[in-house]
């Protein structure tokens, strides 16, 4: 095997399978289903109704979710914007591809969603944010949008989708719709319609006036978010289009607050994930196969009637799943946090983090143990700083959560039935030694068909970033 660069697979073998053209699109009377990929920005799985939130808003997803199947076990490869997307839309995980880093670019070679959509027939589009380079990897048909919102004027056209639809024809079409939303700053929709004194915290944030007014106006955001898709699937209902099409929804990674993005706990890299497709994906269908974001392109290409297997993707096809012919996935997923390169981050060294979970029990490896966390949570959110007053007048629980997000062991281990906001670490405990052997296995053994050699890879994270701008 040759190792170039940090990819563990020969460049010119997979340049040379990627020329190699997909199998003839569905034929006879099979219709090709349109797709849609619906995904937010810096939203935590438990903020929906339909995972369990008994407050926050979301009635179009929840629909969408009582219309389709819902995925209790999905997540995505890194939680940071850049790194999530690339490794979703190329179907590699984020070492491999070359963009581990936030901010970041894919190896040359690396091809994406257009790639493998457009010899099938399809014409692929995606509207509003943009957080992949090079923009040659990425040849999406840009429907228009900005890349971040402010809380100033039109964040996102809607009518993008009706004017892709509608002028498409007959061609079967494939469109992202990358929302700005939620990520901070939080400026969108009605916080008055949540009372900060009652609303309830997730056990992992610590009760200050700061986090529950923050919670407000990041339950409005959500809200708002939801009327997208709402948009979306209005849409497709009005046009009798939602049979013909996949409607897929993903909450990419965790929320702003501290313990959630840029952490590779379970509120970090665990997503909402629903999929509607009436008539052959049962409706209220709730799975609990495990998938990863990179499966997601392998399943769209067969969905549309390729073969994925004949690629070199790290994710594989869930149709089984979908179809109820399978109610099983993979054993493990696996994540990763390069904060080398992020914004206010932690220098010279970085703190990267490696991680495996299976159904029950998470590993997390700190690769930088030794040295303190630092990102704009640390740096100027003021949710995260009412803590430490908290601490300081004798509060325990503060003290210990104020503190472990700069400062962690270089092992955590999380029995996830009996702890599923992972508030225990039972990385020491002799009864989990087992747990604890077993996962680092598979974990050094994925890190090692990444190409992935720990610290090494995090001090090279510079020479991934990306060299254009966003558009």
């Amino acid at each position: 095997m040759l190792f170039v660069g940090m990819l563990p697979f020969s460049r010119l073998s997979l340049a040379i399978a990627l020329l190699v053209p997909l199998v003839v699109p569905l034929g006879g009377e099979t219709k090709q289903p349109n797709l849609v990929l619906f995904l937010a920005d810096d939203l935590s799985y438990h903020d929906h109704g339909c995972y369990g939130n008994e407050e926050v808003k979301t009635p179009y997803i929840d629909q969408l979710a009582s219309e389709g199947m819902r995925f209790e076990y999905c997540f995505n490869s890194a939680p940071m914007c850049a790194p999530t997307r690339m490794s979703l839309y190329t179907g590699i995980h984020p070492v491999r591809n070359g963009a581990h880093p936030n901010h970041s670019r894919v190896y040359d070679e690396v091809k994406s969603v257009a790639h493998y959509l457009r010899p099938l027939g399809y014409r692929v589009g995606l509207m509003g944010k943009r957080h992949e380079a090079p923009a040659a990897n990425f040849p999406f048909e840009y429907l228009g949008g900005q890349h971040g919102d402010r809380g100033e004027g039109v964040d996102l056209d809607m009518a993008l989708f009706d004017r892709f639809v509608e002028s498409t024809g007959d061609q079967p079409w494939c469109i992202v719709v990358a929302s700005n939303q939620t990520h901070q700053p939080w400026t969108r929709g009605d916080a008055t319609e949540y009372d900060a004194a009652s609303i309830t915290l997730p056990p992992y944030l610590i009760d200050t006036p700061e986090v529950r007014e923050s919670m407000t106006r990041y339950y409005a955001e959500i809200n708002y978010l939801d009327s997208q898709v709402g948009y979306c699937t209005d849409y497709l209902d009005t046009n009798e289009l939602e049979d013909d099409t996949v409607f897929l929804y993903l909450s990419e990674q965790g929320s702003n607050f501290p313990h959630c993005k840029w952490t590779c706990y379970d509120t970090g890299l665990r997503s909402a994930a629903v999929l509607r497709w009436p008539d052959t994906v049962k409706a209220g269908a709730v799975s609990s196969a495990m998938i990863q974001y990179v499966d997601v392109l392998p399943t769209f290409i067969e969905l549309a009637g390729g073969d994925p297997k004949q690629f070199d993707f790290d994710g594989q096809s869930f149709q089984s799943v979908l179809m109820g012919e399978s109610d099983t996935h993979r054993d493990y997923s696996f994540g990763i946090q390069t904060s080398k390169g992020i914004y206010s981050g932690p220098e010279p060294n970085g703190y990267g983090i490696r991680t495996v979970r299976d159904h029950r029990y998470r590993l997390i490896w700190n690769l930088n143990w030794e040295d303190r966390f630092k990102n704009t949570v640390v740096a100027r959110m003021d949710f995260y700083n009412s803590w430490k007053s908290v601490a300081e007048a004798g509060d325990a629980f503060a003290r210990e959560r104020y503190e472990h997000y700069q400062k962690r062991p270089e092992f955590e281990l999380y029995d996830l039935q009996d702890d599923p906001y992972e508030l225990e670490n039972r990385a020491d405990h002799p009864e989990y030694g087992p747990h604890r052997a077993r996962l680092l296995r598979e974990l050094k053994n994925w890190m090692s068909q990444q190409g992935d050699r720990g610290k090494v890879t995090e001090l090279d994270a510079a020479n991934r970033k990306r060299q254009e701008p966003i558009e």
